[in-house]
């Protein structure tokens, strides 16, 4: 068992993310699509149907990621807590030669026999960092993107969940139901862990982070030092209706027709904007960055399926009654 000690200052530190880092899980779910022992019978679908399309051009993923999951993966792919994978992914390669170092020391000792070209990757080849973030973006566009939207929504109700939670009971209330394996007896937080030790925070405090592609909580230290919070990633679906509430974006994709029409992610997109939306929020429901979102609602736009209004500082992104239509399969009422 790992058991965390909290200092008063520690106390007033604690921080619940605003969801899942989109590189973290896809990351974490190179694992799970490699084992069926962790996770069980809730991901066998998504595991049988990610399978299927893995290509041979992935394989270095696998080489990064391995079945055992969190306790071999590179830290510097699990820290980034941004809103899309490009944004991870620049804030993942912007990281510092230090940084780097500390993470490759880390990862030799656990595992030995690291391949070589991880350490190169760790060592700043550009060559190895441009062929991970295209495998990356890969693998992500139907392993996790068809997902996330759904992936968000669940994550969002467990924030309004936990906020509750600490409104009612204080941080007791908070850190005392994260899982049924984390234990809190104040000042100090109980989490499995496969060594036993105890972590002293020391004033840094803690992150509290809903993780959906990894079953079981994972504790992590910041590379970067002592004077960085502590990651508590604890898992966001904790029964089979959870899981299927989110497996079922997949039944809900958009049909092969409205694909070959728009292409795969203008009808994401599409889709996404059933539920009004801005900019940002659309971009975290596909999966795309800001910038991305914008240029493929303005697409829509201007083909009548979708209206811009402002709203407030930002925009409000609505279907037409043609964009539903066409999202429902059926001709457009009159």
């Amino acid at each position: 068992m790992l058991r965390i000690h909290f200092t008063h200052d520690d106390l007033t530190r604690v921080r619940i993310a605003r969801a899942p880092d989109p590189l973290a899980e896809t990351v974490l779910s190179l694992s799970l699509v490699q084992t069926r022992d962790v996770g069980g019978v809730a991901l066998e679908g998504w595991r049988s149907r990610t399978r299927e399309r893995l290509r041979p051009h992935l394989g270095p993923l696998f080489e990064l990621a391995t079945p055992a999951g969190a306790a071999e993966a590179p830290e510097a792919f699990l820290h980034a807590a941004t809103d899309s994978l490009p944004d991870s992914l620049d804030h993942t390669w912007s990281l510092s030669r230090r940084r780097w170092a500390a993470d490759l020391k880390v990862l030799e000792y656990l595992r030995p026999r690291t391949p070589r070209w991880v350490r190169e990757l760790h060592g700043g080849s550009r060559e190895w960092r441009a062929v991970v973030d295209r495998r990356l973006r890969d693998y992500h566009a139907f392993a996790v993107a068809p997902y996330w939207s759904q992936l968000l929504a669940a994550a969002h109700t467990e924030r309004t969940l936990r906020a509750l939670a600490t409104v009612d009971a204080g941080l007791d209330g908070l850190l005392g139901s994260l899982h049924p394996e984390i234990r809190w007896a104040s000042p100090v937080l109980t989490v499995p862990c496969p060594l036993d030790a105890d972590i002293r925070l020391r004033g840094s405090g803690i992150l509290v982070v809903p993780t959906f592609f990894w079953p079981e909580p994972l504790v992590m230290t910041d590379n970067r030092g002592p004077e960085h919070p502590l990651v508590l990633h604890y898992p966001l679906a904790r029964d089979l209706a959870t899981y299927r509430t989110v497996w079922a974006a997949a039944a809900e994709e958009p049909a092969g027709a409205l694909v070959a029409l728009l292409g795969a992610t203008r009808a994401r997109t599409l889709r996404a904007a059933a539920d009004p939306a801005g900019t940002a929020e659309l971009a975290r429901r596909t999966g795309t960055s800001a910038a991305t979102a914008s240029h493929h609602a303005g697409v829509l736009r201007a083909a009548g399926l979708l209206t811009t209004e402002r709203s407030g500082p930002g925009v409000r992104h609505t279907l037409t009654p043609l964009g539903q239509a066409l999202l429902d399969d059926r001709p457009p009422r009159p």
